[in-house]
């Protein structure tokens, strides 16, 4: 496994390398955003996401180079086409993201279009049909996963880790825990397509974690949170471990629910700032992240973050004992 490394180390340099050629240009073209939980909301660079996207991509075809023409021996049952297939889907839902960032999408459309992006894992037939249900079984799905469960599993990751977001390191810290586990999974079951897109996103989302970290020198944006999700959702389908990825989102599902009730609103999802805390608003919680601090009766914004990013360890960390510990798994 030593070999799939490689996919790591060259998505986090590229990833680091493109991100500080980045950032100063985002802010001097005027691609910047308000820090909403900070005092005089100060303007951060936005879009770091493409850095993010450009790490991931450069991983994922440095390993598909190794194993083209160097023939590496470790690497002989990596599905390149999967792994093509994989980027394909990313690459367009970063651009949907971008797009989104650049002059908005509408909230409807976001939870649309990405179901188009996944054409080429539909038309692959990526994953399994079937499927261990509790209390069921196993489950053949037949046509039914390639035509509605996969872009349906995809487009809801997507805008998930799009919707729990918002504050510094928070999208970054929580994909890197979930992808990291989910890594874990995915070597030891062998799925090893799966794990050389997980690593590839690992060393990509470390890297971005580096500045996005609090106090932010960029924001990932929706490019950013739309390819995290994108990228977990296509590994469990492409690795059959499904059940991983539907445990590691867990926090972003109470989030979504959460949100629901107040309508998905558009603003005023952040904290309050007072003497250096954030506090929920008279009218929160709306989503987790208000909920906590509703909770906590306030606390600071990398506090806030730990908790979140802590509370996406525990549903990692029990990801990893159903497949690793447990007698449960599929």
């Amino acid at each position: 496994m030593s070999i799939y490394w490689v996919t790591l180390l060259v998505s986090g340099i590229s990833a680091f390398v493109l991100l500080r050629v980045l950032i100063p240009r985002l802010v001097q073209a005027g691609i910047v955003g308000k820090d909403m939980n900070k005092p005089g909301q100060p303007p951060v660079a936005e879009m770091g996401g493409l850095g993010l996207v450009g790490g991931f991509g450069v991983g994922v075809l440095t390993l598909i180079a190794l194993r083209t023409f160097f023939k590496i021996e470790a690497l002989a049952t990596v599905s390149t086409t999967e792994l093509l297939a994989v980027l394909t889907t990313v690459l367009t839902i970063a651009l949907i993201g971008l797009i989104d960032d650049l002059i908005g999408v509408h909230q409807g459309w976001k939870a649309i279009i990405p179901a188009l992006a996944t054409v080429p894992l539909i038309v692959l037939e990526v994953g399994q049909h079937t499927l261990l249900l509790p209390f069921i079984g196993a489950v053949n799905f037949g046509v039914f996963y390639p035509l509605v469960l996969v872009p349906v599993g995809v487009t809801g990751a997507a805008n998930a880790f799009n919707m729990l977001a918002g504050f510094n390191g928070l999208e970054a810290g929580l994909g890197a825990v979930a992808v990291g586990a989910l890594a874990i999974i995915a070597a030891h079951l062998g799925e090893v397509t799966s794990l050389t897109l997980l690593l590839a996103a690992l060393g990509a989302l470390l890297a971005t974690l580096f500045f996005n970290w609090y106090p932010a020198k960029v924001f990932i944006g929706d490019v950013g949170t739309l390819t995290i999700g994108t990228v977990i959702a296509a590994a469990v389908i492409v690795g059959n471990f499904e059940w991983a990825g539907l445990m590691v989102i867990l926090p972003h599902t109470l989030d979504f629910l959460l949100k629901a009730r107040k309508r998905f609103p558009s603003t005023g999802w952040w904290g309050e700032y007072r003497d250096g805390k954030l506090y929920c608003p008279a009218h929160g919680p709306v989503g987790l992240a208000q909920l906590i601090l509703k909770l906590t009766g306030g606390v600071h914004e990398r506090t806030l973050v730990l908790i979140l990013i802590g509370l996406e360890a525990l549903c990692a960390l029990g990801a990893i004992w159903f497949y690793l510990g447990s007698r449960l798994a599929p």
